[in-house]
């Protein structure tokens, strides 16, 4: 029997199908010479330390490091029926194709199961843009040898062995010093949590330690022939910061008067550049998540589910978990089916579609940009949109468009910048003219596209040089800079994938590429729910924010585990590990050599607390921890946002406890 074995049971209904397996069994489909059957997610996980030794029931820092020597995997509780299903098929079957997810997780759920199993039959593998009728088809005409992709398996183990190292052993050794300074809960530490949790914490410090500067604008309003325009103040540089902002009030306030009493502005320079702007790429998971999270104000979570339920359940958008936007440039011959199915699930794009023109080649088609996927986009077959939810259909038109705005010209318009003099001040006036509306028909009353212009809307009066211009009122306005935003979950996302572009040492940035992130787009917001489910981050409106105890945990870790270029650069080990340029060994021997070094390290330290010695809240009786406010310092409960309790600041308590910190040894990765 040929045996597929499927990540998810809709998956395997949608293969049976096509492969006319349409007889239904207990956790599979069967046919003539075909069964396919599913793995639920991870039929087997890594065990604890405690399945290797009793002993490591207790937590003890005397038990560290804990390297298993030969490591074990076993049958997940929950699904352990299902396991027994894949295992009874497998004995019956003389060749298996893996048709998992296509990525190193899917490889990793299959292959551990194989390996368990102990089957050593031939491999073949399916690799899926689209669980659509056509896409399965033509999959099935070209699988691939097993070989090809066993690659994406070691590097999935390096990755599940580096979390289970760091998560094992430094849980358990900050817990236990934890305990001893104080601390009643776990202190958990996680490969990707941890630098996750780092960038809420530093954002959340700056937002705290954020000191406001004055500075001074002017905006003049002036007409020629008829027309309104404003102009703003450009301040000299005597009184201006690096950003250009007046921050001496004397200098705004003699700018006021001298304009004030002034009637006319000369123009002195007129410069107007023709802009044209490429369509926005189809969505990468990450932008996917970003954009909903900003327009929609969806979780990073439910974006993956929305996304996921398109893919699987309605087959209306190709694979979700992918890292680019970018299409292969064969896929361009399809763009004629899609744009018919787009029209047969949804008559309504008619007139839009007749607008596109299926001949142009956007930078979006580029095979030198793909990699294992392509961006997502609407598949080749028709479905029916009425059974969308209305979360579904807004993210479902979020792709749509992305796709269709590949077949319309650029968007044109001419960005005009005049400078002018009044009194000896000088202003300066911006405004835009659209030329071709092009791809952003697509978009009416739906921006949705991360690369949106920060275009003034102002239209301009035909200036020239010397043309003078009447002035009519003059406005000073008294502003403050404004602290960093606080993160919500999409622009975390967005942070996380980003990664290179926010490490300082020159060495590392010389090291990560540009492309480089923490965390994947297939794990990135089970991390984020997890710091959330774990009480590490809580959310505020659209924000997230750190809690106490994540403040504790980023305070008292190895500054090597919590920065984020430490985990990007393991990223990239796990990309060499899968392009055959490191080996899986390789990489567990020297992270099994850093945890050693952790633990030695760190094995007598005194952690000092984030948690304050501060009075007690009045509300629930938890302690209370300094913050600074817009009108200066306060308690607040380190319950909040749960507990609202707050008391005015009295006099400094005693809390000065310090942690002289060591150097920790580098990893050397």
């Amino acid at each position: 029997m040929r045996l597929f074995l499927c990540e998810k049971p809709s998956q395997g209904k949608d293969i049976a199908r096509v492969l006319g397996a349409t007889q239904r069994g207990t956790g599979c489909y069967t046919g003539a010479g075909i069964g396919v059957t599913w793995c639920i997610g991870h039929l087997v996980e890594a065990v604890p330390p405690e399945a290797y030794d009793d002993r490591f029931k207790i937590w003890s820092i005397e038990h560290l490091p804990i390297i298993p020597s030969v490591w074990r995997v076993a049958v997940k509780e929950k699904t352990a029926p299902q396991y027994k299903v894949v295992e009874a098929l497998l004995a019956q079957s003389s060749e298996l194709v893996i048709a998992t997810d296509a990525d190193r997780e899917g490889e990793m759920i299959a292959r551990e199961v194989l390996e368990l199993c102990g089957y050593r039959g031939p491999i073949q593998r399916l690799w899926l843009s689209a669980l659509n009728e056509a896409s399965i088809r033509k999959a099935l005409g070209c699988l691939r040898p097993a070989a090809e992709t066993e690659r994406l398996y070691h590097s999935a183990l390096a990755r599940s062995r580096a979390d289970w190292l760091i998560g094992m052993n430094m849980t358990r050794l900050f817990t236990v010093l934890g305990r001893r300074s104080g601390h009643g809960g776990v202190l958990s530490v996680g490969r990707v949590q941890t630098p996750t949790l780092r960038l809420v914490v530093d954002r959340d410090r700056a937002i705290e330690s954020f000191v406001p500067s004055a500075f001074w604008t002017i905006e003049v309003e002036l007409t020629f022939q008829k027309q309104v325009f404003l102009a703003q103040w450009i301040p000299p540089a005597s009184g201006a910061d690096a950003a250009g902002r007046c921050i001496r009030q004397v200098v705004a306030q003699q700018a006021l008067h001298s304009l004030q009493r002034s009637s006319e502005a000369q123009v002195i320079d007129v410069q107007t550049q023709r802009v044209r702007e490429a369509p926005p790429l189809p969505f990468d998971l990450s932008t996917l998540q970003q954009v909903c999270s900003s327009k929609l104000g969806l979780d990073v979570q439910q974006t993956l589910e929305v996304a996921q339920s398109l893919y699987e359940t309605h087959k209306a958008t190709t694979y979700p978990r992918t890292d680019t936007g970018y299409l292969p440039e064969n896929m361009l011959a399809e763009a004629a089916t899609v744009m018919e199915a787009l029209i047969a699930s949804d008559p309504s794009v008619q007139a839009l579609i007749q607008t596109t023109d299926i001949k142009l080649q956007s930078r979006a088609w580029d095979d030198k940009r793909v990699t294992a996927h392509h961006g997502i986009i609407p598949t080749l077959e028709p479905f029916r949109i009425q059974g969308l939810t209305a979360t579904e259909l807004a993210v479902y038109k979020l792709i749509r468009s992305h796709y269709l705005a590949q077949f319309l010209p650029h968007h044109e318009y001419d960005r005009t910048c005049v400078q002018l003099s009044c009194s000896d001040c000088a202003l300066e006036a911006n405004g835009t003219r659209i030329v071709q509306q092009g791809w952003h028909s697509v978009f009416i009353d739906q921006v949705v596209t991360l690369e949106d212009s920060e275009l003034s809307v102002q239209a301009l009066p035909a200036l020239c040089v010397h043309a003078s211009c009447s002035l009519h009122q003059v406005k000073i306005k008294p502003q403050k800079t404004k602290p960093p935003r606080s993160f919500t979950q999409g622009e975390l996302i967005k942070a996380m994938k980003g990664i290179a572009k926010m490490v300082t040492d020159p060495r590392l940035k010389q090291t990560l590429k540009d492309t480089t992130g923490i965390g994947t787009e297939a794990t990135r917001a089970s991390v984020i729910s997890g710091l959330l489910n774990r009480g590490y981050l809580y959310k505020k409106g659209r924000s997230v924010h750190a809690s106490e105890s994540a403040f504790t945990i980023i305070d008292s870790v190895p500054a090597a585990i919590a920065d984020p270029a430490t985990t990007a650069i393991w990223e990239q080990a796990f990309d060499m590990i899968e392009n055959g340029q490191m080996t899986l060994d390789g990489f567990i021997t020297k992270q099994t050599q850093w945890i050693n070094q952790l633990v030695e390290h760190y094995r007598t330290t005194t952690l000092a607390l984030h948690s304050t010695s501060g009075p007690v809240c009045p509300l629930c009786g938890a302690s209370m921890r300094m913050r600074t406010g817009k009108h200066g310092g306060f308690w607040s409960c380190t319950r909040y946002p749960e507990c609202l309790g707050v008391l005015p600041k009295a006099q400094p308590t005693s809390n000065t406890r310090r942690r002289t910190r060591r150097r920790p040894p580098s990893s050397d990765r």
